[in-house]
């Protein structure tokens, strides 16, 4: 499992078979501590799920611990997802169910997970704040941005920001920097202060756009720690204390998370020696990499962002590199989409 998971060898401790007594399942879920079981069929398919719950309730109605089996007390039409769901989206199903367990199923229904909300917000609080930058029109995906900042386009019903700060904070990011400019009251009515999420959110307001480099210096004091900076229109799963870790290890000023990209010319593309032809290639795909909008800056970078007028946050890496400052290279390779584009939304959203 790439998070919330548990190991493949403790699957087992949370599985039962269909003719399992109630007083081995609560053995089980005694020795598990994960609160809940699975129960299997021959095949191993998950048939249903029981938590203490269950088998109390069950008791009530008169069952015997001894005797009575799982199936007489489970859950058949139990919430389970696949593989590939995100964190967000797990966490959007604990709220909306109210539980603390969603068991992960493959394509031919047997376990290989266990999402828990202990688990999906279990990395330890870290002292770095992140800045995510919100303020743009977002004149591409008009005209859905005619009314509310780019930001906050749903994607499977929660507004991108919302979904990129639950991601910060399931990797123990807990400040939080908003550069607002564009509808900002929308997204100050939206967040307030972070307390209904839990973080702390500070609000670094644009009296006039500063592009994607000018917010920065509105930070004030400096953090002394350094700093994670996010465009507001990524959906990811990038684990940003991986990207910290990788830019505290190099000792760099600035990290940029990269991605390698894939584009395909439409036409046969042609090498040629003079007036000689020398090949024909049809429909090349070149690959290069590319500027995912995710960076790490130190306390030292962010210092030398003027103030008060519009500033590209490139001409922060380029000026960083001019004075032959160490600027680190991160590659992410974790899910990672920017929604600025409506053909990107569509795909974010699986239309």
């Amino acid at each position: 499992m790439r998070w919330g998971g548990v190991e493949t060898a403790a699957l087992a401790q949370l599985t039962l078979p269909r003719n399992a007594t109630l007083l081995e399942a609560l053995r089980a879920l005694d020795e598990n501590a994960e609160s809940i079981v699975c129960v299997c069929d021959e095949a191993g398919v998950v048939v249903g799920t029981l938590t203490d719950g269950d088998v109390r309730r069950a008791l009530l109605r008169g069952a015997s611990l001894a005797s009575a089996t799982v199936s007489e007390a489970m859950q058949r039409e139990f919430i389970a997802v696949p593989p590939t769901a995100g964190r967000a989206e797990v966490l959007d199903l604990m709220r909306a169910r109210n539980i603390g367990q969603v068991p992960v199923v493959d394509a031919t229904g047997k376990l290989c997970g266990l999402h828990t909300v202990g688990r999906l917000l279990s990395h330890a609080v870290c002292p770095n704040a992140a800045v995510i930058l919100a303020g743009g029109r977002g004149t591409r995906l008009a005209p859905l941005t005619h009314t509310i900042p780019k930001p906050m386009v749903t994607v499977a019903g929660r507004p991108i920001l919302e979904r990129l700060i639950l991601h910060l904070m399931s990797c123990g990011v807990r400040q939080f920097y908003l550069s607002v400019n564009y509808l900002a009251h929308v997204i100050e009515d939206y967040f307030g202060d972070g307390h209904r999420l839990g973080c702390h959110i500070t609000y670094l307001r644009e009296e006039r756009p500063l592009g994607t480099g000018g917010p920065l210096s509105l930070l004030s004091p400096v953090p002394a720690d350094p700093v994670i900076v996010l465009n507001g229109d990524l959906v990811t799963q990038c684990d940003v204390t991986q990207m910290l870790d990788f830019h505290l290890r190099g000792n760099y000023v600035a990290t940029v998370g990269l991605r390698s990209y894939a584009v395909e010319i439409p036409f046969g593309a042609a090498q040629v020696d003079g007036d000689r032809l020398v090949t024909m290639h049809e429909k090349p795909i070149e690959r290069k990499l590319v500027n995912t909008g995710m960076y790490i800056f130190s306390p030292e970078a962010i210092r030398r962002v003027p103030s008060d007028r519009e500033y590209p946050i490139t001409s922060l890496l380029d000026q960083c590199l001019d004075e032959r400052l160490p600027v680190g290279a991160y590659m992410v390779n974790d899910e990672w989409l920017d929604v600025g584009r409506p053909e990107e939304l569509n795909r974010a959203r699986g239309t």
